[in-house]
């Protein structure tokens, strides 16, 4: 369902991030990808892609109506057995979703956000199958440098050290690629934990503060900023929110150098020749000037 308005930040600190006690909240860079998840799935560590639940046309239709007349969305009465799209027997609400009766309550938008697992063989789930390698369970990670904040890191990292974290897929076939990795002909995709990338220099909550912070800086040259609240809250602004444009020419991401860590040398690793894993086994240890540089001449 698409919003027929637009969203815009106001001059003052909202009462929800208040309660969250935004305050002494962790700053973090919103990242520009697609939201994964991983859990266990056939015994095994997994990643498993976003899918909302969203209504049938009928549903949608009501719910749409009821909107108009009443504006809160909360009051509306939703039979989750019929009012839904069917999903795949594996797919699972998101953790964060209220149960009613045994059934997951749809959020303000009418959608149940929820997750599928990535499995080899659905090619809709291609780019996030690239990140991936179940028989090895290691996944292809971008994060700060442990011994350095001003260095980016991409590794091999085990599947279990994510369990029950979310991350950001991004890349070259992800949301218009606004990094700019890879190419159509070499295509590039890496997980980004969520929260990896802490804001340290961040301004005073206060508007026209944060507008200049975003305009005039480098380190906000980002989509956006998201607050980890020490209660599991998480407070975003995105630059739209501020009337500011995204994506931008040149990314903060793409401002830092990164090395190449596969953390491989423990194992024998016997990649398909054709996967991310074997391209960046075969630049390992090497440094480039950003992320736009490395190119992976398949």
């Amino acid at each position: 369902m698409s919003q027929p308005f637009k969203v815009l930040a106001t001059e003052t600190v909202s009462h929800k991030a208040l309660d969250a006690d935004i305050y002494s909240a962790i700053p973090t860079e919103k990242v520009d990808g697609t939201c994964c998840y991983v859990t266990t799935y056939k015994g095994q560590p997994y990643l498993w892609a976003r899918l909302d639940r969203k209504p049938n046309k009928l549903a949608e239709k009501r719910f749409k109506n009821f909107l108009h007349s009443k504006q809160n969305s909360k009051e509306f009465f939703w039979n989750v057995e019929e009012d839904f799209k069917p999903v795949a027997e594996c797919w699972i609400p998101a953790k964060e979703i209220e149960q009613l009766n045994g059934n997951p309550v749809p959020d303000e938008n009418g959608h149940i956000p929820g997750w599928i697992p990535v499995e080899r063989s659905n090619k809709q789930y291609c780019w996030h199958s690239s990140v991936v390698n179940y028989d090895f369970e290691i996944a292809l990670v971008l994060k700060q440098h442990p011994d350095d904040p001003g260095l980016l890191e991409i590794s091999a990292v085990p599947l279990s050290d994510l369990l029950e974290q979310t991350l950001e897929l991004i890349g070259t076939n992800i949301n218009g690629n606004p990094y700019g990795l890879g190419s159509k002909k070499h295509p590039l995709h890496l997980l980004i934990p969520h929260g990896a990338f802490q804001i340290r220099n961040l301004p005073t909550l206060k508007y026209k503060d944060l507008l200049s912070w975003f305009e005039g800086c480098r380190e906000g040259k980002i989509e956006g900023i998201v607050w980890h609240c020490n209660d599991g809250c998480l407070i975003k602004v995105h630059r739209h929110h501020l009337g500011l444009c995204w994506p931008i020419p040149d990314t903060y991401l793409n401002s830092k150098p990164v090395t190449v860590n596969m953390n491989l040398d423990k194992h024998d690793y016997a990649f398909d020749t054709k996967c991310l894993f074997y391209h960046f086994s075969k630049i390992d240890h090497q440094k480039f000037s950003r992320l736009k540089d490395i190119i992976l001449d398949v």
